[in-house]
């Protein structure tokens, strides 16, 4: 009987071991700053955490970069999108290989990690194609790729914005 107990006592400590453990890793993680938002992984939105590896998601512009290029008075396209928006969801996965083709940068600004932008640029609908002009914004596409039986844009759509506005952003 004696040898039943230590048995499972040694089962009770290694499960303690592997508790203390587990928590020590969590912890370590959920301080950790993440590069492409500047804030530590646990102050992001759940949605905004499964992207953060996403090859789709990592050309983030921060709110200073972004009002620099404004205040300096730059033309330039950003992609204002919300992490948790399903039509950002769709659209990005298949923005962005266009982007690449047209070797156009997209810099992407994500408006559930930073909401009081919505106001800031009128953004009514994610994701929000739009193109700053010598620091104003001069025009934009609000919405996703279409879907059946919804209104949205078309890649050929957004490949127009990007044709109409290039020259000007590529100077």
């Amino acid at each position: 009987m004696k040898r039943k107990k230590k048995v499972s006592m040694i089962y009770v400590y290694i499960g303690v071991v592997v508790i203390l453990f587990g928590l020590i890793a969590l912890l370590n993680n959920s301080g950790k700053v993440n590069a492409l938002y500047d804030k530590p992984v646990s102050q992001l939105n759940p949605e905004t955490r499964k992207q953060l590896d996403d090859p789709n998601y990592q050309n983030i512009i921060l709110p200073a970069v972004l009002d620099k290029k404004v205040a300096d008075k730059e033309s330039f396209f950003v992609y204002l999108f919300a992490s948790d928006c399903p039509h950002c969801q769709k659209t990005t996965p298949q923005l962005m290989p266009l982007v690449d083709e047209l070797g156009i940068d997209l810099p992407q600004f994500n408006l559930r990690e930073f909401p009081s932008y919505f106001n800031k640029y009128n953004v009514e609908y994610t994701p929000t194609l739009a193109y700053f002009k010598d620091g104003v914004q001069i025009d934009k596409l609000e919405g996703g790729l279409a879907e059946a039986g919804t209104s949205g844009y078309s890649l050929e759509d957004f490949r127009a914005f990007f044709n109409k506005y290039s020259g000007a952003e590529n100077k």
